[in-house]
């Protein structure tokens, strides 16, 4: 007697990814391309405003424009950071304690290189 064809498998509902490189590498990705997006977008935007202010009113507006232009410069130095913040807590879920320990070294190193050289320490 022939045996009977198997169920077919329901598709199951979605279910979140593990953690693996992969999945860390595309966020990071992503994480990097849209911080240098926005920030591009905040200097174009503080470098229009410059111009137009200062055509407009013999430079007597011209600060903001070129503050807008500085967040812009501040945001494309804050993403590199983000990414190495972000890695810690890849590496975190991942339970990989070397590779966490390591990041922490180097994002200490980069916000002492960013806050602690303004502060006199």
């Amino acid at each position: 007697m022939p045996a009977a064809p198997a169920p077919a498998r329901q598709p199951r509902p979605f279910q979140p990814q593990p953690w693996r490189d992969r999945r860390i590498e595309i966020i990071l990705g992503n994480l990097l391309r849209t911080g240098a997006l926005i920030s591009a977008a905040v200097v174009l935007l503080g470098a229009c405003i410059a111009g137009v202010i200062q055509s407009a009113l013999n430079g007597r507006g011209r600060g903001r424009g070129q503050g807008l232009i500085q967040l812009g410069l501040l945001l494309l130095i804050a993403t590199p950071i983000a990414r190495v913040a972000f890695s810690v807590v890849g590496f975190a879920i991942e339970r990989d304690r070397l590779y966490v320990a390591f990041t922490l070294i180097v994002l200490a190193i980069l916000l002492y290189s960013l806050l602690g050289s303004g502060l006199g320490v």
